[in-house]
């Protein structure tokens, strides 16, 4: 079982982001689709929740007092492989799976195809309701484990998001804590052109969760957040956290047309060059 609310060595962490990020790269290269914007964005989030924030054994995936993990932003799933592989979930070799017939690590992740992988997701905007259903069934079983929910900022346009916070906030799920990956881009352009939903942190006031806003690529600022709304009672929690999709690779920051789209092998080098750098 992971350690908790142990002091994070954050040069570690940083030096595993790189990694992540490279693998990230390598199996989308390999594979020759995924979407590695918003797989890239999401790092330090992953590496907050699963080397510091969550409860969980890699050797007993199934552990009913586990705490949760749901990536609602389904097409992220590249970073969400190369964390579960590098947790020991599953053999680091597979990655290089990633989408090739008959992979485990589909394009979209499926529930019970992967150790690790707690809901099945791909249609956006589904997951924050799926941490509430779980919170509430945990109440009912007399079962106290925290529940994640990352989601991308183009994501919580989907009116059912809304709906999900509203619900959260009424029946107090204080185990539930949402993960906001405002990395300002969506599939065809900016999210604040396409349909604005600034100001974010003050949405979330509104509907009554207890909200931390942060920089979403400082893994001290991601653990600090954690922590803090680890201890919050009575209400839910959102981590509002500002990232850059891309985060690492210059010409994919802040280019939606890395939204979907995998790197060509000089592409790939150069990449990889940028985040030893």
């Amino acid at each position: 079982m992971s350690a908790q609310r142990l002091q994070p060595d954050l040069q570690a962490l940083k030096k595993l982001a790189v990694e992540l990020r490279q693998a990230i790269l390598r199996m989308i290269a390999n594979a020759g689709s995924g979407h590695p914007g918003g797989s890239l964005s999401m790092v330090e989030l992953l590496v907050g929740v699963y080397w510091h924030a969550l409860r969980h054994d890699p050797t007993r995936p199934q552990w009913p007092d586990r705490d949760l993990f749901l990536l609602s932003k389904g097409h992220g799933c590249p970073a969400l492989y190369a964390v579960l592989a590098y947790q020991g979930y599953f053999p680091k070799d597979e990655l290089m799976t990633l989408r090739k017939y008959p992979t485990r690590l589909q394009g979209h992740p499926e529930r019970n195809s992967v150790p690790g992988i707690e809901i099945s997701a791909g249609s956006l905007g589904q997951g924050l309701s799926m941490a509430n259903g779980l919170a509430m069934a945990d109440r009912l079983d007399g079962r106290a484990r925290r529940i994640y929910c990352l989601m991308g900022d183009g994501e919580i346009q989907e009116g059912q998001v809304w709906e999900a916070a509203m619900t959260a906030h009424h029946h107090k799920l204080d185990a539930v804590c949402a993960i906001i990956d405002a990395n300002q881009l969506q599939q065809n352009g900016p999210v604040k052109e396409i349909q604005d939903i600034e100001p974010l942190a003050d949405k979330w006031r509104a509907f009554g969760w207890h909200t931390i806003e942060i920089d979403g690529h400082d893994i001290a600022q991601v653990c600090r957040a954690y922590d803090e709304a680890a201890t919050i009672t009575g209400k839910p929690q959102v981590v509002v956290a500002r990232t850059v999709k891309g985060k690492g690779v210059s010409f994919m920051e802040l280019n939606h047309a890395w939204h979907g789209v995998a790197p060509k092998p000089d592409e790939l080098e150069r990449a990889l060059k940028e985040l030893e750098s």
